[in-house]
């Protein structure tokens, strides 16, 4: 059976806490089996989650928050994110032109509500701002799908 998995999780993680993470969403996304894996593709937590379930052989599905989403990604991070967008079996864009915080919440219900289960990639704190991952948390536990909260004991973003 198929597990349709979405990701939400923290970006601009220092690259000793990104390897952190890659081993242990690598390790759930290995305990689902046949996957598909929903990502808006940011970089940081959503960028490993979607290659770790390219690398299993698992489809993605890229929810892009809005038109000029690309151009608001760090610019050393974009051809990564071509490559990751590249490889998507589906793309689903939303109406908005340009990512604010309701284009990125909006994104989020998107991904909770086309997925079985969420994994977050969360240091368990309140949001920096609306339609991070504290209210995509919020909003997948609102609608009863299953949380897996990942983050290293100890780590500080």
């Amino acid at each position: 059976m198929t597990t349709r998995l979405a990701i939400t999780g923290h970006r601009g993680l220092s690259a000793e806490l990104e390897a952190r993470i890659d081993e242990m969403i690598r390790a759930s996304v290995a305990e689902h089996g046949d996957v598909v894996g929903v990502s808006c593709l940011a970089d940081g937590a959503d960028a490993v989650f979607a290659q770790a379930v390219l690398d299993v052989g698992g489809a993605l599905v890229a929810v892009l928050p809005a038109s000029k989403y690309r151009e608001t990604l760090p610019e050393d991070y974009r051809s990564v994110y071509d490559a990751l967008l590249a490889r998507a079996a589906k793309v689903v864009q939303l109406e908005y032109v340009t990512p604010d915080p309701h284009a990125y919440m909006e994104a989020g219900k998107r991904m909770v509500d086309e997925s079985d289960s969420l994994l977050a990639v969360w240091d368990g704190l309140p949001g920096r701002g609306p339609g991070g991952t504290a209210d995509v948390v919020a909003y997948a536990r609102s609608r009863g799908v299953p949380v897996t909260v990942l983050w290293p004991e100890g780590a500080v973003r």
